[in-house]
Parts: C-alpha cells; sequence; structure tokens
C-alpha cells in the first residue's frame, strides 16, 4: 500500500511539472510554449504586460518558428509567427483599440501608413465589436495567405501583403513600439 501510495504520489508530482513546464504565468494568464494556430507550429519567444499609465491591459505573446531576439528580423520574415494578445483589464474598449492601433502603425510606419490605407482599415475592422476582459486575439502570419485575425477563436479577418505583416509586427518590434519593456519581454530579453 505504502508503495502504491508512492507510486501515484510520484506520478502526480511528475504529471504537475509537466503540466507547469508547458505553460508559463505572466499577469495571470497561462502563456503556452507551443501553440498551432492556423496550422503552424510554434514556439513561445517571449511574453509580457502592456502597460499605461500603471494600468495592466493585456498580456502580449510572441510565437516563432524558431526563437530569435533579433526584432528586425523577426518584423521581416516571412515565415511562420504569431501574435497572442490576452486582454487583462476591462478598461479596453473597441474604440481605444482602435485608436491604439492607429498610434502603432504611424509609429511602426514612421507616419507613412498610406500604401497600406486599406490593409489597416480591415484590420482594424476586426476590433469592432465588444472588447471584454479575458478575450483572446490571435493575430497570425501564415505564408502564402496572410495575416489571419481571430478572436477567441474565431476567424475574423485575413489581410494579405508581407509589407503589412511588416508594419503590423513592427507595432510591438520596432524602435518605436507599444511598449518597451513589452518588446523587450516577447523578444525574450
Amino acid at each position: 500500500m505504502k508503495k502504491q501510495f508512492l507510486t501515484l504520489l510520484l506520478v502526480t508530482v511528475v504529471g504537475l511539472f509537466s503540466a507547469t513546464a508547458q505553460t508559463t504565468e505572466v499577469g495571470g494568464v497561462k502563456v503556452a510554449q507551443k501553440v498551432t494556430l492556423e496550422g503552424q507550429n510554434l514556439v513561445l519567444n517571449g511574453a509580457g504586460i502592456r502597460e499605461k499609465m500603471w494600468i495592466d491591459l493585456y498580456v502580449g505573446a510572441l510565437y516563432l518558428s524558431k526563437k530569435s531576439n533579433n526584432a528586425g528580423e523577426i518584423i521581416n520574415s516571412a515565415d511562420p509567427a504569431a501574435i497572442k494578445l490576452t486582454i487583462i483589464s476591462g478598461m479596453i474598449t473597441s474604440e481605444k483599440m482602435i485608436d491604439a492601433v492607429n498610434e502603432g502603425f504611424e509609429n511602426s510606419t514612421n507616419k507613412n501608413t498610406a500604401p497600406i490605407k486599406a490593409k489597416i482599415t480591415q484590420f482594424k475592422a476586426c476590433f469592432k465589436d465588444e472588447i471584454k476582459k479575458g478575450d483572446v486575439f490571435d493575430i497570425v502570419n501564415v505564408p502564402g495567405k496572410g495575416v489571419v485575425v481571430s478572436k477567441n477563436g474565431k476567424e475574423k479577418g485575413v489581410i494579405d501583403g508581407t509589407d503589412f505583416k511588416k508594419a503590423l509586427f513592427g507595432i510591438w518590434l520596432s524602435g518605436k513600439p507599444a511598449d518597451k519593456n513589452l518588446k523587450e519581454k516577447m523578444l525574450g530579453k
């Protein structure tokens, strides 16, 4: 009986360790070490919290086919990649998210959004529905298809073009990112 109990205890501890090793907790959100999004097998490159005026807004996680800490290479790469945003604040509204996206594109393109204006409009439409705490947005670059945007597992839109992907990923990874600390965390630093 004692041997069976010890075996059961060992199996339980190993199982808990394995489950813990497969996720990382960031801002109260369990972030998976590996994901399959839009048929792409990706690994967690890094994750952090988007903060504005001392308020935690969302957990941002960057997934790549292989880890990298080179922001320029990630932005310019046509390889599969994803950014997962998990909303952790009830203060985020659709309007505030769209305003933040507008500012992000302005910053990531050095105010040269005209060439991708229609694509930005298409992307912003993915955020028009009410946004609530706990919502999860997956923004996945799928080679040959474009950027697929999903909310809570439901596809909201597909935007093609590497020019758009570069500007989009630049929101978080460019020289003027949405949040410098989040950028460093997404780069695994």
